[in-house]
């Protein structure tokens, strides 16, 4: 079973039924097989409407829908989460932030593991600040970091400090970059994603309510994790690496950059712009999938 979905977690098997709460999902009421057994690669964001644009994106480039054409919410049932498929493809949000993600992991994880899912390939797409990107520019994860730059997740289970490694498959990250440069529509990089816990402080912004750093302190904090690999910062990729690691599941975080923060803090692109950046992640796994699927 080595291709298959690895639950670290003995307690389920001895459960009669298992109830996937947050996707208002359940194996009493849903086959799992039945629904989700073909599924082969996962995408994930943070937007219930970037993720549902992404299936609608697929499945064009597959051909396997027609212009227009709608892609029922899976998760109807609850406002947490949507989640979309079509074909071999799911596409799932996962909302904002370490907690956020986590609890959806764990149900999605549960979910491939109760549909017999194999071979299955586990993607991020979404955006994220740049350090020394031009906009636009495209990171892909070698590792996850902290706030210290260490690639590492540091979480707290039953009062004991546990820690997790954040690396990502490098043979997939460097598949995802041969893709980019087939396609040759945006600079794409490798480097390392430095995950943090909050959006202001946590990343070094002036703008927030609270800020008790100066400017000078805030670049040269920057700078240090410039010159220790890191291109870009989000708020999921550690918590995302570490949970597919343990599960034995391939993963790649793929984010487009907004803004580069050595030149500023507030994102301020016209709206157009920014949605053809957001897109651009979204035409690297598209590619990548099609490539894989063997219709490039």
């Amino acid at each position: 079973r080595e291709n298959f979905i690895r639950l670290c977690n003995p307690h389920l098997e001895k459960m009669k039924e298992d109830i996937l709460y947050h996707f208002a999902l359940g194996t009493g009421t849903h086959d799992f097989p039945a629904l989700f057994g073909d599924v082969k690669f996962v995408c994930v964001g943070g937007s219930p409407s970037r993720m549902k644009a992404f299936i609608a994106y697929i499945a064009e480039e597959l051909g396997l829908g027609s212009p227009g054409c709608d892609y029922p919410n899976i998760c109807a049932g609850t406002d947490r989460y949507a989640m979309y498929k079509v074909g071999p493809v799911l596409s799932v949000s996962h909302g904002m932030g370490i907690p956020s993600i986590s609890i959806m992991l764990h149900e999605l994880i549960k979910l491939l593991y109760h549909a017999k899912c194999s071979d299955i390939t586990i993607i991020r797409i979404g955006t994220s600040g740049g350090i020394g990107l031009e906009p636009g520019s495209v990171v892909i994860t070698r590792q996850s970091v902290d706030a210290t730059f260490k690639p590492q997740l540091e979480q707290v289970v039953l009062g004991k400090t546990v820690i997790r490694s954040t690396n990502l498959d490098e043979q997939l990250a460097q598949e995802l970059m041969q893709c980019s440069k087939e396609i040759s529509q945006f600079n794409t990089v490798i480097g390392n994603t430095m995950c943090t816990l909050d959006f202001y402080e946590g990343q070094g912004r002036l703008d927030g309510a609270i800020c008790l750093y100066d400017e000078e302190e805030k670049l040269q904090y920057l700078k240090n994790a410039y010159e220790s690999g890191v291109r870009n910062i989000e708020m999921e990729s550690s918590v995302f690496a570490a949970m597919c690691n343990l599960s034995g599941v391939k993963a790649a975080v793929v984010c487009v950059t907004l803004l580069n923060r050595l030149e500023g803090d507030q994102i301020s692109s016209p709206h157009d712009v920014l949605v053809e950046y957001q897109q651009r992640p979204q035409k690297l796994v598209g590619y990548f999938i099609k490539k894989s699927l063997g219709k490039v």
